[in-house]
């Protein structure tokens, strides 16, 4: 859904992508959208996640923020923190967008039509955003996906996560201890020289985990080159 709403580039749309934490996904929206004032509306859509309800929890932050720990108050989900954004950012975000529930819809053409009349509501002079408002200057559209195992059914490295992705022409490795603390970002753009680098620093312990992260490197390898989509841990 996401790939369509992108080449269909509706008036006002500004992003488009993907959630599939309602922590480290979080934390990457905050951060993309606080860094272009231009973006004005968040729009909540596809399917919800069963266990990680990335869309629920965007819409307690912002019903209600965060607390002292970092955590959104009322999100339903197993793990709602924010340990590598400030508070700051966060009620930056807050201020600077309304978010639109639309948590289940996956029809583009609605989707189009409602990206193009939000803007339509600003260009006209509607009231300026809010939480649950709908007016806005652009439309950032997110899907909610998430394929992850139980954490009951695996043993955790005690080196700690990886969260891997493929922009442009490189593989992304993030290194996340389990407070979600983001502790290291390698880059490169082959399965091999990523792999050799988490071995050399100690990054990875666990001889099934290493099995894992090569298997998933090789597929991010492949998307690369390629140019098909890469979702970790998917089919």
């Amino acid at each position: 859904m996401a790939n369509e709403l992108a080449r269909a580039r509706p008036d006002g749309l500004c992003i488009v992508g993907k959630v599939e934490t309602e922590n480290i996904g979080i934390e990457k929206i905050i951060r993309n959208v606080i860094t272009n004032p231009a973006i004005r509306v968040l729009v909540c859509a596809g399917q919800e996640p069963p266990k990680h309800l990335t869309g629920a929890t965007l819409l307690a932050l912002f019903a209600s923020g965060v607390d002292a720990d970092m955590r959104i108050l009322g999100s339903p989900a197993r793990r709602p923190k924010l340990p590598n954004v400030t508070t700051e950012e966060v009620e930056t975000f807050r201020r600077q967008v309304a978010v639109v529930d639309m948590i289940g819809c996956e029809d583009v053409p609605e989707l189009v039509a409602k990206v193009g009349e939000l803007a339509v509501d600003v260009a006209d002079g509607a009231a300026p955003p809010g939480p649950l408002s709908e007016t806005s200057e652009h439309g950032a559209a997110f899907r909610h996906v998430a394929i992850a195992p139980s954490p009951e059914s695996i043993e955790l490295d005690p080196a700690g996560y990886f969260v891997i992705g493929v922009e442009g022409s490189s593989i992304l490795m993030e290194h996340y201890d389990y407070r979600d603390r983001l502790l290291h970002i390698i880059e490169g753009e082959d399965a091999r020289s990523l792999y050799w680098t988490l071995i050399e620093n100690g990054w990875v312990t666990r001889l099934d985990h290493a099995a894992y992260l090569g298997k998933e490197l090789a597929r991010a390898e492949l998307s690369r080159r390629s140019g098909d989509e890469f979702v970790q841990d998917g089919a």
